[in-house]
């Protein structure tokens, strides 16, 4: 909300901030002092956080965005410089919110609280946007809404709110808000550029939301200086202040501003003139706490009770407190004492001057006492439109096992579900499980608060929870599903070898109960041992596919895209000719009627591309990494995002469009940070080298794929080692290292792993051709043979052709090497014909027809040098000086070179995007991307969208 100050307190604030006249004791009363020492603590030093929060806002209305974390202990005084900076943005639109200690935590709560001014122009979003945000806020009802297309809608409600005023965002106590809207404003906070909006987070030191506010600036919040210190103590001590005390005071507080005004405020005049000694120890930390607690219980009753409601009910709203209070028959003259009014405030919400003073009254009640503050606040909240605040009262107003408080709190889970806020869905559903008295239907809560737990972004809470469940699961199905779940959470945790073993266990077991949801788990355990490799130990990718062969699908349900995939993998091994077949439906089926799919696209599309890459059919994988990568950008699916960016920068850089698959991986990487996702796609070690590769860069290229071959090897994907190897032998080819390229692809070609054994084979022949090991290519040969004829895709048979050109002798190579040349020029895969250029010329000159040499060689150098294959090109090039033709050595410029966000944004322009589409595809406000096409205009030399494709191109 915009901050609702007391005028005089704000003008005041203000006055002081620009005061130059030293801070006494006679600015604030003693008594005022106490009450406002954020503002003495405020103008005692502090001048280097001044500056910073000051540069924040020179920055906002520069016309840039910035987001800081002013971070530190409890009591350091990062109110103060919250309220300095809202002080300082008069000309600025302020919109504040602050977190509040609770077990309770209502997805998106905070956010709302924060956006409440600005939803007046929700309206103006786009649709989608606009359902989600509605949706979890619960003003429509919609289907659960995307976390990051929440984030979105909020990133672009406040730029559109900042092109009428520089806005500026104030989030006190960050530590204490939700799950939901804490991943949402992080992931704004990262998001903003070029938006005049400027965002601040109080956090308390010792808290953080993992991920949530990682990356972001840091502003840290120590105690204040010694002598900065003694002058605060002063002001606020009653009675002279001897020297030796104040020290003491001053080394034990550390200069906490609180502490050393709570302490100067409530130790004796003869304690503080040294005459007395000091109570030891000092209290301080939770010794505070109790101080402010000894406060509280010199109160009358009604008073005490009336603050325990205010503690026990987080909305801070005044008229439910009172409606409570009323219950409890508590008079409202209670509100009217000194001692209340020093501890909290009433208008315009009720909020305690201090958390410290909240805890201690919460936890200072007896449990008896915060019973009946729930049950009294259960009354009062209205049964449908607060159903979710009631239902948790009643819960902590239950004093063992309710099986109907039980099914309350499970109904507002499937609400907060409803909503994407899977956090208040856990802990719904968990504390639900806890009052279940029942021991079957108290795990199968547990199990469901596990789900949601994986779904808000803590798997670690899942497991735990899903430990708990499993021993009491009885019913079969629900076990199996466990197993799936678990799973899930291993491999969110980052493992990877034992989650295939987890599935195939649990596809068993769906065997005899639920041959469909067995088949979806056996293709979801086939998915990740691939992954796994040789690390998934008795689980492997064959013993998989033969427990497949022994799942054949209902006979009563339709065949599915799905099926035909498990079908296909699971023959690979046994008749590759009819596997080769299933395979090839299943794509034809995937890329013709991928609407009509649905949601079983999302969940197979990686395995769809998979077998279009064993078919190597390099246009129905970009066909598909494209479809699902569209799919995931209009549901706002960043999650979804990650594999199709995967095989999108696999797609780019096999055909030799270098920049677009760095500005895919660029993307990818953006997301995997975003969301904190560490599965196999949140790493993207594998998916860069490819790129490195290409490029030919050998140094980083080596030191790329060491990284990438530590990190798989730790997190047990022994399957990514073939990856690694076949990307190695094409690095030795391109540098002409034939012996190390061939003892990297023996090792694929033996090891012949789903789809990296396949598409090994042409280079595999190649670097034994070159090493003088014939009989080796020969019989790779034989099985690249046998699998093109299966698949007969364009570029597998300009691959056999071009393998079969090494081998054949010299009346039948040359026309081979031109059937080859005639394939690869009409797939998308460049580097693949500059490839067959460059062997046809190296072929040609070794029979000294020089003439003809040139012009192949030629037409390969250029191929490579325009893509930026440096190392290739370097090849055709020394090839190319053996003819007699001198070649400049070339290396790609970088003069005017865009960036990762700058060739996204340019080539989504010049494909007829607009800005406002751009930033919804991108996840950025309108404004970045103009921004960012300001850039491209000047780097590009260009002045309209127009002129865009061949500057790009060119460039």
């Amino acid at each position: 909300m915009f901050r609702e100050d007391d005028g005089s307190e704000r003008e005041e604030l203000v006055q002081l901030r620009d005061s130059r006249v030293p801070l006494r004791a006679s600015h604030l009363g003693a008594g005022r002092a106490r009450d406002g020492y954020y503002l003495v603590a405020m103008l005692l030093d502090r001048e280097g956080e001044k500056q910073e929060l000051d540069r924040l806002l020179a920055t906002v209305r520069g016309g840039e965005s910035r987001a800081l974390v002013v971070r530190g202990e409890a009591g350091i005084g990062k109110t103060a410089l919250l309220d300095y900076a809202v002080a300082s943005a008069l000309d600025m639109q302020v919109a504040s919110a602050a977190g509040v200690e609770s077990e309770m935590e209502l997805g998106f709560a905070g956010l709302h609280q924060l956006l409440v001014p600005f939803l007046g122009s929700l309206e103006r979003l786009p649709a989608p946007q606009r359902e989600a945000l509605g949706s979890a806020f619960g003003l429509v009802a919609g289907v659960t809404p995307d976390l990051f297309l929440v984030g979105l809608a909020v990133l672009t409600l406040l730029a559109d709110a900042a092109g009428q005023r520089p806005v500026l965002c104030v989030f006190d106590d960050a530590q204490w808000i939700d799950q939901a809207s804490a991943g949402a404003l992080g992931f704004v906070a990262r998001r903003l550029l070029a938006d005049r909006v400027g965002i601040l987070l109080g956090v308390r030191e010792e808290a953080d939301h993992p991920m949530t506010f990682e990356g972001l600036s840091e502003l840290r919040v120590g105690g204040l200086p010694d002598a900065e210190a003694r002058e605060l103590l002063a002001t606020v001590a009653v009675g002279r202040l001897d020297e030796r005390v104040a020290e003491r005071i001053v080394a034990e507080t550390q200069g906490n501003p609180l502490a050393l005004v709570e302490l100067g405020g409530e130790l004796t005049a003869e304690e503080i003139a040294g005459s007395s000694r000091l109570p030891e120890p000092l209290p301080m930390g939770r010794r505070l706490e109790e101080r402010f607690l000894g406060r509280v219980r010199a109160l009358p009753d009604d008073a005490r009770r009336l603050l325990l409601l205010a503690a026990a009910e987080p909305s801070g709203e005044p008229a439910l407190v009172w409606r409570a209070a009323e219950r409890l028959g508590i008079q409202t003259e209670a509100a009217d004492l000194p001692e209340i009014q020093r501890l909290l405030t009433f208008e315009p919400r009720v909020v305690f001057r201090h958390p410290l003073i909240r805890s201690a009254v919460y936890q200072g009640a007896s449990p008896l006492e915060r019973r009946q503050a729930h049950e009294a606040l259960a009354a009062a909240n209205d049964r449908e439109r607060d159903a979710d605040r009631r239902a948790w009262h009643l819960a902590e107003a239950a004093v063992g096992p309710d099986e109907a408080v039980a099914a309350e709190l499970e109904r507002s889970a499937d609400s907060a579900r409803g909503r994407g806020g899977y956090a208040a869905a856990a802990a719904f559903l968990a504390r639900a499980a806890d009052l279940t008295p029942g021991e079957e239907r108290r795990a199968v809560r547990r199990l469901h608060a596990a789900e949601a737990e994986l779904a808000g972004g803590t798997p670690a809470v899942a497991a735990e929870l899903l430990g708990q469940a499993m021993p009491s699961l009885v019913d079969p199905l629900q076990l199996a599903e466990a197993r799936r779940l678990e799973a899930r959470v291993r491999f969110a945790q980052g493992e990877c070898s034992r989650i295939p073993a987890i599935l195939l266990d649990a596809a068993r077991a769906l065997k005899p109960l639920d041959v469909t949801h067995a088949r979806k788990t056996l293709i979801e355990a086939f998915e990740v041992s691939l992954y796994a490799g040789r690390d998934a130990g008795e689980a492997s990718t064959r013993v998989i596919a033969r427990v497949a062969r022994e799942t054949p699908r209902s006979r009563q349900l339709p065949e599915s895209a799905s099926d035909l995939l498990l079908d296909g993998f699971a023959l690979l091994d046994v008749d590759y000719a009819t596997a080769a077949r299933l395979l090839q439906r299943a794509v034809h089926a995937l890329v013709a009627d991928h609407e009509a799919a649905g949601d079983e696209i999302p969940k197979f599309s990686e395995l769809g591309c998979v077998a279009a890459g064993e078919l190597q059919d390099d246009v129905a994988a970009r066909v598909l990494a494209g479809q699902a990568l569209r799919r995931a950008r209009d549901r706002g699916d960043l999650m979804a995002m990650l594999p199709a960016l995967g095989w999108q920068v696999r797609s780019e850089a096999f055909s030799g469009r270098f920049a677009a698959a760095e500005a895919a991986l660029a993307e990818g990487r953006e997301i995997s940070s975003a969301t904190g996702n560490i599965g196999v796609f949140g790493e993207t070690a594998i998916i860069g080298l490819q790129v490195v590769v290409l490029r030919g860069d050998e140094a980083r290229a080596r030191e790329a794929a060491t990284a990438a071959m530590r990190e798989v090897t730790g997190r047990g994907m022994g399957g990514q080692i073939s990856q690694i190897r076949w990307l190695l032998t094409i690095l030795d080819l391109a540098l002409g290292n034939y012996r190390s390229a061939l003892d990297s692809a023996r090792a694929v070609y033996e090891e012949d792993p789903t789809l990296t054994g396949t598409i090994v084979l042409p280079d595999y022949i190649e670097a034994a051709i070159r090493s003088g090991e014939p009989a080796a290519a020969e019989a790779a040969f034989e099985r690249l043979s046998t699998r093109v004829l299966a698949s007969g895709t364009g570029l597998a048979l300009g691959l056999l052709a071009r393998s079969g050109a090494l081998l054949a002798d010299d009346a039948e190579a040359e026309h081979l090497y031109a059937e080859a040349i005639d394939h690869l020029q009409r797939c998308p895969s460049a580097p693949q014909l500059a490839r067959a250029h460059l062997l046809y010329g190296e072929w040609l000159r070794r029979r000294r027809r020089r003439r003809h040499a040139r012009a192949q060689l030629r037409a390969a150098h250029e191929m490579f040098d325009a893509m930026g294959a440096e190392a290739f090109a370097e090849r055709a090039r020394v090839e190319l000086l053996a003819t007699g033709e001198h070649v400049r050595r070339r290396t790609i410029e970088t003069r005017d070179e865009l960036t990762p966000q700058e060739e996204r944004i340019a080539r989504l322009a010049a494909a007829g995007a607009s800005n406002q589409e751009i930033a919804a595809q991108l996840f950025i406000s309108s404004s970045t991307v103009a921004y960012h096409l300001r850039k491209v205009f000047r780097k590009l030399d260009v002045s309209h969208r127009t002129q865009l494709v061949h500057a790009i191109e060119d460039a």
